[in-house]
């Protein structure tokens, strides 16, 4: 009996013994996704009607993207931002995203392509002079809609459809020089228009680099006006003004 008991002694000890001998695997880091980005091509400057070729190269790393979610292009003419039209690309499966347009009048006209692919968002910005380029007046003081920092561009994703009483997200994309603005104080001024001095305040949290997204609930149906306000630690300070209308 005792021999049996020593034997079953030895075999704990040796199970101990490699139990504490063996090395722990270590754990093995996350690496962070490469960010999404976007080579925009334009013709830069065209007559009158004459085909504008828009050129999207979407890749991620040295990977170039064939199957993003959305590529879409906004043109506007310079300081009608809120006219801005929307047209859809065709996907050339080698990466590339491309669409065409024209003008038809001399104006000095923006292209924004926005691209969502691989949960990632970016948005490049160029410029296109058609004819003469117009004449535009400067104006010191812009309206909600225009920026004051060379390179900044902002998208908010207007909600489809919103309720009153419901919780309803936030989002808005933010890039500066054609990268995610990260780390920037986001807030929402948001205020019914039959009530312009009960003004709520909704701070953004960063969901992703350059995305910022807030949870608000409307009271009442109507229509709102919102102002989304963004300043970095340097002196960056832009808005722009949205209109939302709750049912």
């Amino acid at each position: 009996m005792g021999r049996k008991i020593n034997v079953l002694l030895l075999i704990s000890i040796i199970a101990l013994l490699a139990a504490c001998g063996k090395k722990e695997e270590p754990l093995k880091e996350i690496e962070a996704p490469q960010p999404l980005q976007a080579e925009l091509t334009v013709t830069e400057a065209v007559g009158v009607g004459e085909t504008v070729t828009m050129e999207a190269l979407v890749t991620q790393g040295d990977e170039k993207i064939q199957d993003a979610d959305k590529v879409v292009y906004e043109v506007w003419e310079e300081g009608k931002k809120e006219e801005s039209e929307m047209i859809d690309s065709v996907n050339k499966k080698d990466g590339t995203y491309t669409a065409e347009t024209s003008f038809d009048t001399d104006g000095l006209y923006h292209i924004q392509v926005h691209v969502d692919a691989r949960a990632q968002h970016t948005m490049p910005t160029q410029t296109v002079t058609v004819g003469d380029g117009g004449e535009y007046e400067e104006v010191e003081d812009q309206d909600h809609h225009g920026y004051h920092t060379e390179g900044f561009s902002m998208e908010f994703v207007n909600p489809e459809k919103v309720e009153a009483g419901q919780e309803t997200e936030l989002i808005s994309h933010l890039e500066l020089e054609n990268t995610p603005l990260e780390n920037a104080r986001v807030r929402y001024e948001i205020w019914s228009e039959q009530n312009e001095d009960n003004k709520d305040w909704v701070t953004a949290e960063e969901s992703a680099p350059g995305e910022y997204t807030a949870k608000h609930t409307f009271a009442e149906a109507g229509l709102f006006k919102m102002v989304i306000h963004v300043q970095d630690e340097e002196e960056l300070h832009e808005h722009e003004e949205h209109e939302i209308e709750v049912q």
